[in-house]
């Protein structure tokens, strides 16, 4: 598995059908880009310039939501992750 460094996450976003009412299913290449999805690793926290470290704020397996335009998707053993910065997360869903 990725490990990643810094402050960074990564996600795997959550990839979903979407159908309309009359049953047409929206292609991929036509729908916004998700911003939600799951935590599968974190770092061990962050140093900062004082030397204190501060412990991620996410954990694994956390389902979060995240800025429109964040991170940079990486494919890894044929799976689609996205790395982005612990601040990129907006939220952490219930």
């Amino acid at each position: 598995m990725l490990k990643p460094l810094g402050d960074r996450v990564i996600l795997q976003q959550q990839e979903e059908e979407e159908q309309t009412i009359g049953g047409i299913v929206i292609a991929n290449n036509a729908k916004e880009k998700p911003q939600s999805g799951k935590v599968v690793a974190v770092n061990d926290g962050r140093v900062l310039d004082n030397g204190t470290k501060v412990d991620p704020s996410v954990k694994v397996g956390d389902q979060v939501l995240f800025d429109k335009y964040a991170g940079t998707e990486v494919k890894y053993q044929g799976a689609k992750y996205l790395v982005l910065h612990e601040k990129d997360i907006v939220a952490i869903e219930d």
